[in-house]
């Protein structure tokens, strides 16, 4: 494992979570997102494919308990999005040619409103995993490359 690799590769994790985020705000805010836009499970956006691929060999590091941390951290986000995710585009009262464009259905003002009371809670649950990916950063940067080097070796 090369020490500048890996955290190359988790400061773009980190910026493509940032832009999922970015894309719940726009979605909340009216402007048109293509459902497939955010990724609904865990493994299946960039951030997901980058921890649960290439994070996971941090655990040969030791000392990442912040790992659990963040994958239950990440899980309720996508928990709290899934909430928005069927406001927005439930097949409940959506009409045929939403359906046929992939469009999102009209909501309602309570509909907005809980929308937006789910993505307070998203947006602190990202504060939260922000915060555990700074400590991992934080902790790869202190390893000295020696350290990756033996992990790869198994010694």
């Amino acid at each position: 494992m090369e020490k500048a690799a890996i955290l190359e590769h988790l400061g773009a994790a980190k910026k493509a979570h940032l832009k999922w985020v970015q894309r719940a705000k726009l979605l909340i805010e009216g402007l048109p997102i293509d459902e497939s836009a955010i990724p609904l499970g865990s493994t299946d956006c960039k951030f997901g494919q980058w921890f649960y691929g290439e994070g996971q060999q941090l655990n040969a590091l030791g000392n990442m308990g912040c790992l659990t941390d963040i994958e239950k951290a990440h899980s309720v986000l996508h928990d709290q999005y899934l909430r928005i995710f069927k406001i927005y585009f439930s097949d409940n009262h959506r009409s045929f040619f939403s359906k046929l464009f992939n469009t999102k259905k009209k909501i309602n003002a309570q509909d907005h409103e809980e929308a937006q009371l789910w993505f307070a809670k998203l947006q602190a649950t990202s504060e939260e995993l922000l915060g555990h990916i700074g400590k991992i950063e934080r902790r790869l940067y202190a390893i000295p490359q020696s350290s990756f080097d033996a992990s790869e070796t198994g010694i």
